[in-house]
């Protein structure tokens, strides 16, 4: 989803609005643990006139938010938390295969 804006404003308002459809759920060490992987992508331009004309910059961050490993032993989960533990760690791996 690409949603251009103008203003850091705008921007920390759409990144508030992805953040609130991320999924979470308590596990006994994070009452608000992230099961879910999420990447923000700024494109940046900006342009200034100068005497030669029009100088254009344009760059581009991405901010990374990975769901943490877990060990069953420590989170003590069970069933759906199990299940998304599991497949939270099985992409942390497939993550770390492609890098």
């Amino acid at each position: 989803l690409t949603v251009p804006v103008r203003s850091v404003e705008e921007m920390f308002e759409q990144m508030r609005k992805g953040d609130s459809h991320r999924s979470t759920a308590a596990t006994k060490m994070n009452e608000h643990s992230s099961r879910s992987h999420c990447i923000f992508t700024i494109f940046y331009e900006s342009i200034e006139q100068t005497e030669c004309g029009e100088l254009v910059k344009v760059g581009k961050m991405n901010l990374v938010d990975l769901a943490g490993s877990e060990r069953q032993s420590k989170t003590k989960a069970e069933g759906d938390r199990l299940k998304e533990a599991n497949k939270i760690n099985l992409s942390l791996t497939a993550l770390g295969n492609v890098i």
